[in-house]
């Protein structure tokens, strides 16, 4: 490994380490209260949480996670898996897209909603928790959202991710959580010149099982944070970053 290389991954696992361990709190994923109370509602309303990951795809992350809580308000506050079973696809399809559009593929992510409230009740006898319940290994809870129809391994690594990171939710490993690599998180990953330009989704997913196999998916907050924050496509605020002593593009 290349010093340049080495200092960019002690940097960014560091500060993953320090999110990883941070206290548990409240996860703020949209811009609702009483949203993020419903997703944040583990031990009640697990399966919030795991729809809504499933929405999270082509529209802001925002807009995606509010969508189980647009659900609630049209089922009278009600939004208990056992109420959702009761639901048709065309329900959950006219819910979706009456009055507005709740997605951007609304009818489509109508029929992976609809499917995965009955792989939550068929699989998991309602209780979407069991998911990650007993300290299953890391590569079992990913396979696990895998199973869920429409879910690829950006969205499964993400839940897993989320689920250990910010929830606090204990596995007996780590090796099989990845980066989720979109498009902030490749972009950072050529500036920082970790790859090459324009990376793939691959490349980015196995430059980080490279760097720290032991657990890839720390740096994936890190990364996207600087995506987000400061390496912007354009006008990047560089000597606003914490990176930018490594950094290749400021090198170059």
């Amino acid at each position: 490994m290349k010093t340049e290389d080495k200092w960019i991954r002690d940097q960014l696992v560091e500060h993953g380490k320090q999110l990883f361990n941070a206290p548990k709190q409240f996860v703020k994923f949209t811009k609702n209260d009483a949203a993020d109370r419903l997703l944040n509602d583990l031990e009640h309303n697990p399966h919030a949480f795991v729809l809504a990951c499933i929405m999270d795809r082509q529209i802001k992350a925002e807009r995606a996670w509010f969508i189980p809580y647009r659900f609630l308000e049209k089922l009278d506050e009600d939004f208990s898996i056992g109420k959702l079973n009761m639901l048709s696809v065309d329900d959950v399809k006219q819910l979706m897209t009456n009055p507005e559009p709740l997605h951007r593929f609304a009818a489509k992510m109508a029929v992976f909603f609809h499917a995965a409230i009955h792989r939550i009740v068929e699989q998991y006898e309602g209780d979407a928790s069991l998911i990650w319940k007993g300290r299953p290994s890391s590569a079992n809870v990913v396979y696990r959202f895998l199973e869920f129809a429409g879910v690829g391994p950006k969205i499964a690594n993400m839940a897993a991710n989320i689920l250990a990171r910010d929830f606090k939710i204990p596995l007996a490993d780590y090796y099989s959580i990845d980066i989720s690599a979109d498009v902030h998180v490749r972009r950072v990953f050529e500036r920082l010149g970790l790859t090459f330009k324009n990376p793939t989704v691959d490349q980015c997913i196995f430059q980080a099982r490279a760097l720290y196999p032991k657990f890839p998916g720390l740096m994936d907050l890190p990364v996207w944070e600087i995506g987000r924050n400061w390496c912007r496509p354009k006008n990047p605020q560089c000597q606003a970053c914490y990176m930018r002593v490594g950094c290749n593009t400021i090198r170059t």
